[in-house]
């Protein structure tokens, strides 16, 4: 009787065991609905306990990444597009929670093309082994073949490829999803190739994810986020506090993070070890540690102006009728033609008022837009500074941009100087000796700000490795437009107007 009745007690406890199989996997079927349903199927199936909280100011968390990549389909309205960028630290879970993004898209969005993109076949292949990993938890049914080396194919028309890093590989490609990391290290050929392939289709939003870390303020990652502030593209930001794990029963006075937590430890909910924290900010630079791990700014260790601050240099300056109004000019068709309009007050403080920047343009126009949008009259321009190159003959057109505009009335001067001369003008504009600067750029200069921080000398190592700034055709125009002025200025007894 008693084995009856334990033979009976096991198969109700098989039955139940079996009962909830059944229901954990029909919930694995089951499509998220809102944010919290995501961050909890994450955790059951993926078994990733997705931090969802954004420490610091004007930062998000993973989750909400996620929750935007996953959504952008589903939403009550439905975007123009999916696009975003994340912009995040190392070692915070980029490329892992992208490989979870994938498998979400291909399980619940039937047809959709996905292609994984990356700056190396390497990481390219790291966020693939994720995606099989994650395969391999019990999603393998949702398959419709076999998971090859670089893609596999789904039993509701979803796929995902893995592409290499080569535009003849990206030019052709008509897809739904297209994740690129560590975009940082794509070449700009391959980059561009990459923005055309995206399409929306089959009811689902083509769209474009750009994912890294931002080494260097004038690499290609810094011009995607520059690129998505001005296009309202979402940027997903998060940085060591949103990633680390909570910190309790250590002492703040004696922790070496506590200069930059402040106590957001505390707060924290991620998996990054405290102890491998510490350990690798012992190993990194100052410079290296902010820009990789705090996200705060890019290294600067190749930036020229590594001192400039637009906390401080940017202010708000406007024309003053009572001080002197001075231009100065960078000449250039396919490259930009650059018009600076500058002021200097009375304790010498050199204040940029306002900027004109124009492509494949003759000088006429250029002249054109000068005068009209100058704050002044011609007579009362102090001085009109430019590139010493621009009074060459041109073969074409028998004359100079010089002796154009001082027919158009535009009188130039310039100095002949060195770059390196000009460009430590600059710095010493912007801190001296003493700490103390003196330039201010009016928020209107937009493209003179981007390339006071991302103006940058040659990598180390490369054919043109020396001690110039590099001539790269972006940000080098608005500079030399700068510095002819701070030539200009400094030695204007020297500065010679011609006259044709």
């Amino acid at each position: 009787m008693k084995s009856t009745r334990a033979m009976q007690g096991r198969v109700i406890a098989s039955g139940e065991i079996d009962k909830a199989q059944q229901m954990y996997l029909s919930l694995r079927n089951i499509r998220p609905r809102n944010k919290r349903d995501l961050k909890n199927y994450v955790k059951a199936f993926f078994s990733i306990d997705i931090p969802d909280a954004a420490i610091c100011e004007w930062h998000n968390s993973p989750m909400d990444y996620l929750w935007h990549s996953f959504n952008a389909d589903f939403g009550s309205v439905r975007v123009a597009n999916s696009d975003a960028v994340v912009w995040a630290n190392r070692s915070g879970g980029k490329t892992e929670l992208a490989a979870v993004a994938t498998l979400l898209d291909c399980v619940f969005k039937p047809k959709c093309q996905v292609r994984i993109l990356a700056g190396s076949g390497e990481q390219a292949g790291r966020m693939y082994d994720y995606f099989v990993g994650f395969l391999g938890s019990g999603f393998e049914r949702f398959l419709s073949g076999p998971v090859r080396r670089d893609g596999c194919r789904f039993a509701n028309g979803s796929a995902v490829e893995v592409l290499t890093q080569s535009a003849s590989s990206v030019r052709g490609q008509h897809i739904h999803k297209l994740r690129c990391d560590e975009v940082e290290l794509f070449d700009d050929d391959v980059f561009e190739a990459a923005k055309f392939t995206t399409q929306s289709k089959d009811g689902l939003a083509g769209g474009m994810e750009m994912i890294s870390t931002m080494h260097k303020p004038y690499g290609l990652m810094a011009r995607i986020i520059s690129e998505a502030e001005r296009r309202q593209t979402p940027v997903f930001k998060w940085c060591l506090w949103e990633v680390i794990e909570r910190c309790v029963g250590r002492s703040c006075s004696h922790c070496p993070l506590w200069s930059d937590c402040g106590g957001k430890a505390k707060r924290c909910g991620g998996y990054l070890k405290i102890d491998d924290c510490i350990t690798q900010m012992h190993r990194a630079s100052r410079a290296g540690w902010e820009a990789e791990m705090l996200c705060r700014r890019p290294n600067l260790q190749n930036a020229v102006f590594g001192n400039f601050a637009p906390a401080e240099h940017i202010r708000q300056v406007d024309y003053n009728p009572e001080l002197p109004l001075y231009r100065s000019l960078d000449f250039g068709f396919v490259n930009p033609f650059v018009c600076l309009w500058i002021q200097v007050d009375s304790g010498g403080v050199v204040r940029v008022i306002d900027e004109y920047v124009r492509t494949r343009a003759t000088i006429d126009v250029h002249a054109e837009q000068m005068q009209k949008r100058s704050p002044a009259s011609e007579e009362q321009v102090a001085g009109t500074f430019c590139d010493p190159a621009g009074a060459g003959t041109n073969d074409v057109t028998g004359t100079s941009a010089v002796r154009e505009l001082r027919s158009l009335g535009i009188a130039v001067k310039y100095r002949r100087s060195t770059i390196l001369e000009g460009v430590e003008l600059i710095r010493r504009s912007l801190r001296n000796g003493r700490g103390e600067s003196s330039l201010v750029i009016s928020p209107r200069c937009t493209r003179l700000t981007e390339a006071m921080r991302c103006y940058h000398y040659p990598q180390r190592g490369s054919m043109s490795d020396n001690e110039l700034p590099l001539k790269d055709g972006v940000y080098d125009h608005a500079i030399d437009a700068l510095r002819y002025f701070f030539v200009g200025y400094s030695r204007s007894d020297k500065s010679r107007t011609r006259r044709y």
